[in-house]
């Protein structure tokens, strides 16, 4: 069990309503990590494992209660602690978003990384059989009436995406595929592999932290209007034209927009609760198939194994 050295304080705006958040890192003696929202009285500890996911609308991912205590955006946090080891902590939040910083993962573990607690083994979940789910499949997951407005508006939607975690002997081997139909973007991917050594966090840091959440700058003027996207600007966020044919602003890399779906996807299975070991591939994903793959994966027994560290009870 690895967790900080001492409380850190990290403070910044949220994402989608703009508003200043503050949130503490702290030390825990108990395996896990776990929110908790100071801004309501009474809240209890909110899991962040993806049991407890309760919307992936809005390009993140919300842990908690959706009419009650929760906490939005936590994918970039998340990957972070998992690449820094980090499997028990409590975070005090005073905001119902993770502060989004500079949009990707590189600010947050700049800032973690001085307070690790001498490093111990993480949990392994290894996956045994292949698992897969499709966009279409995502439909079936929601109420009656957003079924029936889905299958209205079919033909604006991914509906051919996919998520596909089959077994792997060396770690988490992860192969993102975005496919638009646009000049600024087209078919990207990218292939990174963690394996828990210090040449594959050497490789995320330089290769991938930076890499930060983007959308259509279309997209973004109607979220400012109807309050959302509040907290993003050309530093955070990758802003595309309305023509989808040139960014307004630098990018970091020539393939950024899929470098930053691998951090998407690295934080999302760290809700497994642990490092899930297999080959996740990933096809015009979303946080929405990142965690029903978990819970198609977690849903029989045969599919994976656990394995404890040695000296931790199970």
């Amino acid at each position: 069990m690895t967790t900080v050295t001492k409380n850190v304080k990290i403070s910044g705006i949220g994402m989608h309503m703009g508003l200043p958040v503050n949130m503490v890192v702290m030390p825990s003696k108990k395996t896990g990590i776990f929110f908790k929202r100071t801004d309501i009285k009474g809240s209890d500890l909110i899991p962040a494992t993806f049991d407890n996911v309760c919307d992936t609308m809005l390009r993140s991912t919300q842990i908690g209660k959706k009419n009650g205590a929760n906490v939005r955006t936590i994918e970039h946090l998340m990957a972070v602690l998992f690449l820094l080891g980090i499997d028990s902590a409590i975070i005090e939040i005073d905001g119902p978003e993770v502060p989004f910083l500079d949009g990707s993962a590189f600010e947050l573990y700049k800032v973690l990384e001085k307070y690790v607690s001498d490093k111990t083994k993480m949990k392994k979940i290894v996956v045994k059989k292949t698992v897969e789910v499709k966009s279409k499949d995502l439909i079936k997951t929601l109420p009656f009436w957003q079924r029936v407005k889905a299958k209205i508006f079919s033909g604006r939607m991914t509906t051919d995406g996919f998520i596909r975690i089959a077994p792997y002997d060396n770690g988490m081997l992860i192969d993102a595929i975005l496919d638009y139909n646009n000049k600024i973007i087209g078919t990207q991917s990218y292939s990174y592999t963690f394996d828990g050594s210090k040449a594959s966090v050497k490789d995320f840091i330089d290769n991938i932290a930076k890499s930060r959440s983007f959308g259509g700058y279309s997209e973004w003027e109607y979220c400012k209007r109807h309050g959302m996207g509040l907290g993003c600007n050309l530093h955070n966020v990758i802003a595309v034209n309305s023509r989808w044919d040139a960014t307004m602003n630098k990018l970091y890399y020539p393939d950024e927009f899929v470098r930053h779906k691998c951090i998407d996807i690295l934080g999302d299975m760290f809700t497994s609760g642990g490092f899930l070991c297999g080959w996740v591939q990933s096809y015009k994903g979303s946080h929405a198939l990142n965690n029903l793959i978990l819970r198609k994966l977690f849903s029989d027994k045969s599919n994976y194994e656990i394995v404890e560290p040695k000296g931790e009870k199970k």
